[in-house]
């Protein structure tokens, strides 16, 4: 369970949650008295917390505008009707009266906007006057989007954004200074202006929010075409990209994708690997000396470090030579060839998935020295976009034909485009597609399996 920055802030959502659902009831008590019972209650509150998820009525920010919070009420209490006469519809209730319920409704959701927008006030007071529920920050940039943003904190007090340090390399304060910083600062928030520092500065400083449950936000250059990849939020004028918290990693689908992976991977290693294993460790260790398994590091989810495994399908002593493995690739032995073009030198990888670094279905993990290079050709963006969810032994990219050697940019290219595909649709169909394509894809070979 992540930690959570903001004092007891991380409370006014639930209680808002509570105060709004008494509110609903206590209303449907005196105005509309025919239908408040239990059954009614129950569906009451179902439609309502449905509605308030599918149109994010409580994903309210401190930035965010009052004519939102208006916009939003209208919305919720448009598809609360239409749920709630649904609802009738179905059971054939017919002594309901539209007047009462429309005035049911809109009584109780111009109660609950007006208790939203006096706590929306309330906390802005708060912070401008008794300093309380702020935003501690910092800022990694100097230049003018940068300088602009500093400007907007210092001025809207009322947001409760606390400015501790810049860093940039045009200042005193440099980059690389930051991150003493941050081990002795408490600090909720990193903005980073992402045209002033290099891809493996944004790596460690996305490993950092991940590891102290900081926010990091990135402050584009005004030219920027901003990725649809990631959430932009305005400032007033100025707009701030946040990695967006997708939907496969929600807690709910998080438990899903994790108990699918556990119970995928146990019935690979006791019904596959149990005899397996011994049978590729007399055919493996007969052509070549060396190791059963070989063990290497890549990069995981928020680029986090971990030992891959897969069994060994090329000469020991050139596993030193970390170059791509090509066609007709003299490293690779006779048994390496038959185990990687039907991809069993992958199945090992199922201990990866088993021990939670790896998922069955994801994109595919690089090594570290390719993480780095595949960055410089790819919009920072969306790379990093790739790498917020756990890498799989198959992905939608490798099914498509993408895997193995990267021959040119359109290959890498491709790749990252079907990785942010799955990751933007993800579902446990789709894994499941998925897994069935790869064994397909097995049995008819493919060209870069080799």
């Amino acid at each position: 369970m992540h930690h959570k920055r903001g004092g007891y802030s991380y409370l006014i959502r639930p209680i808002l949650i509570l105060i709004d659902l008494v509110i609903l009831m206590l209303f449907s008590r005196y105005m509309v008295p025919y239908l408040a019972n239990t059954q009614f209650y129950v569906v009451l509150v179902v439609t309502w917390l449905l509605s308030a998820y599918l149109l994010n009525f409580y994903v309210v920010y401190r930035f965010t505008k009052v004519l939102t919070i208006i916009s939003l009420l209208i919305k919720q209490a448009t598809l609360i009707l239409i749920l709630l006469y649904a609802y009738f519809g179905l059971l054939r209730i017919s002594s309901i009266s539209f007047r009462d319920n429309f005035k049911y409704i809109f009584v109780a959701t111009v109660s609950i906007g007006i208790i939203k927008v006096i706590v929306y006030y309330l906390l802005r007071r708060y912070r401008s006057y008794l300093g309380g529920n702020k935003r501690r920050v910092i800022i990694i940039g100097n230049n003018k989007s940068a300088q602009q943003l500093k400007t907007f904190f210092e001025k809207r007090k009322d947001l409760g954004y606390q400015v501790l340090e810049v860093f940039s390399d045009d200042l005193t304060n440099k980059i690389k200074d930051s991150f003493d910083f941050l081990e002795k600062e408490d600090v909720d928030e990193i903005y980073c202006s992402i045209d002033e520092i290099s891809d493996e500065i944004v790596n460690e400083y996305v490993k950092y929010a991940d590891q102290h449950y900081s926010v990091l936000k990135f402050i584009p250059d005004s030219q920027r075409i901003f990725s649809k990849r990631l959430e932009t939020n305005y400032y007033e004028y100025l707009p701030v990209l946040s990695i967006p918290e997708i939907s496969l990693n929600s807690a709910s689908n998080r438990a899903i994708k994790r108990t699918f992976d556990i119970v995928f991977s146990l019935l690979v290693i006791i019904f596959i690997l149990s005899w397996l294993l011994p049978v590729l460790y007399i055919l493996i260790k007969s052509e070549s000396k060396g190791p059963l398994i070989y063990s290497h590091r890549r990069n995981g989810i928020n680029y986090k470090e971990f030992v891959c495994y897969k069994f060994r399908s090329m000469q020991h002593e050139n596993y030193s030579d970390l170059t791509q493995v090509k066609k007709e690739d003299h490293r690779v032995t006779k048994i390496g060839r038959f185990i990687r073009r039907t991809s069993i030198d992958e199945l090992p990888q199922f201990f990866n998935v088993l021990f939670g670094d790896m998922s069955v279905v994801g994109p595919r993990p690089h090594m570290l020295s390719y993480t780095k290079e595949y960055a410089k050709r790819i919009d920072k963006y969306n790379f990093v976009f790739r790498h917020s969810v756990k890498p799989g032994i198959t992905g939608m990219a490798q099914v498509k034909g993408y895997r193995g050697e990267v021959a040119n940019n359109e290959d890498i290219v491709n790749r990252i485009k079907y990785d942010i595909f799955y990751i933007e649709n993800w579902s446990l169909l789709l894994d499941m597609k998925i897994i069935i394509n790869t064994v397909i894809n097995i049995i008819r070979g493919q060209e870069k399996a080799y």
